[in-house]
């Protein structure tokens, strides 16, 4: 009883640690994945009797932060694998400031002013825009994949400390085998019957 009542609390902080693993690696694929979007489209009158032409802004033009933030993401995923303690929370942070990052990246961006000038900007021929369009999909998905890291990283960063460490068996198992230390007589005693005498589990051989 005792046994499992201490287990339960272990059992909740690796269900934290993975929560919260899972929403960094989710938000950084959500912001990565509208990054690669069209998120808005407006619509060029050209001087003349040439045909209006429809200018594309892709998120790397109308907000080109939203792509570096999910790589930071990422990365910043890594280190809550790899860090413990004080330097877990730090990550925890730096995940919850990239959230925010994005999340104010985005609302500057979709600004009609600041959609203006990156068409203007991404436009090859001379004109006049009109009709400026959002594809909201794209952006809404970004401010959840923004959400969503704000949510991971304030939870390292309260949690954090308490979650269990990278795994340490594999340094456990690479590590050398101490050897015995027993008395000379009795190396030579184990010699004298076939049996390795730095090997704890070897058995003397039957002569």
């Amino acid at each position: 009883m005792r046994a499992a009542a201490a287990a339960a609390p272990d059992a909740v902080r690796r269900r934290e640690y993975l929560a919260a693993l899972a929403l960094t690696a989710l938000g950084a694929v959500a912001l990565l994945a509208s990054s690669a979007q069209v998120w808005a489209r407006a619509r060029m009158e050209l001087a003349g009797d040439l045909a209006p032409v429809t200018v594309e802004l892709s998120a790397s033009q109308a907000v080109p932060a939203v792509s570096a933030l999910g790589w930071a993401a990422l990365a910043a995923l890594a280190a809550l694998v790899a860090t413990t303690g004080a330097a877990r929370r730090l990550v925890g942070a730096l995940v919850a400031l990239l959230g925010l990052g994005a999340l104010g990246s985005v609302a500057a961006g979709l600004r009609p002013a600041a959609l203006a000038d990156a068409a203007a900007r991404s436009a090859t021929a001379e004109g006049g825009l009109d009709g400026l369009t959002v594809a909201w999909a794209w952006p809404a998905l970004a401010c959840a994949g923004a959400a969503v890291l704000l949510v991971s990283g304030v939870l390292a960063l309260v949690r954090g400390t308490a979650w269990p460490a990278m795994s340490s068996r594999y340094d456990r198992h690479s590590a050398p085998r101490a050897t015995r230390t027993d008395a000379p007589a009795e190396l030579w005693r184990s010699l004298d019957s076939g049996a390795d005498p730095t090997d704890e589990n070897a058995e003397p051989k039957e002569r």
